[in-house]
C-alpha cells in the first residue's frame, strides 16, 4: 500500500472509526449471528447469512483502515508556506473560461470532502496547482478537455 499523507486531525479521526468499529459494530454483528443461529436451521436462514455478510464487510473496512493509518505519514503543519501551492494550502483561483472565483484546501485524499471545499491532492486540479506562486496561469486538464485558472491567493 503506498504512503497516505494526513494532517493530525485526519489520523485521529481514521483511529477514532477504527475504535468505534471494533467496540461497537463488531460486538453488535457477534449478537447479531448469535442470534440468528440460536433460530435453527442454517441452511435457509437469511438472518445468519446477512449478519455473517455483514461481518465480512466489517472487517475488511477494518482491515482497510489499519492499513490506511499504518501507512500514514503526518505533515508537520509547522512547516508548510505560502510561496507555493503544496499540499494543506488553501488556494485561491479564478477560472478564466467563466470568470467565477473559486477555493480548495488541498488535502491528503483520504480527508477530501468537497463540501467542506478540501480537494484530493490526487485530482487533476490540485496536481495541476501544486508549485504554482500567485500569478501564475495554470492549464489544466480534466476529464471535460483544459481548463484555464489564474491562482490569485495562496494560504494557510
Amino acid at each position: 500500500m503506498a504512503i497516505t499523507f494526513m494532517t493530525r486531525e485526519g489520523y485521529k479521526k481514521k483511529m477514532d472509526e477504527i475504535a468505534y468499529l471494533e467496540s461497537v459494530k463488531r460486538p453488535e454483528i457477534s449478537r447479531a449471528i448469535a442470534e440468528a443461529r440460536d433460530k435453527g436451521d442454517l441452511s435457509e436462514n437469511a438472518e445468519y447469512d446477512a449478519a455473517k455478510e455483514a461481518q465480512g464487510l466489517l472487517e475488511m473496512k477494518i482491515a482497510q483502515l489499519k492499513d490506511l493509518v499504518a501507512n500514514a505519514r503526518i505533515i508537520d503543519e509547522s512547516k508548510l508556506n505560502t510561496d507555493e501551492v503544496a499540499i494543506l494550502n488553501r488556494v485561491k483561483l479564478k477560472n478564466h473560461t467563466n470568470g467565477m472565483t473559486l477555493e480548495y484546501t488541498i488535502v491528503a485524499d483520504s480527508e477530501a470532502n468537497l463540501k467542506e471545499k478540501k480537494i484530493a491532492s490526487s485530482t487533476p486540479i490540485a496536481q495541476g496547482l501544486l508549485g504554482h506562486k500567485v500569478g501564475d496561469i495554470v492549464d489544466i486538464k480534466v476529464p471535460s478537455g483544459v481548463m484555464k485558472f489564474e491562482i490569485l491567493e495562496i494560504n494557510l
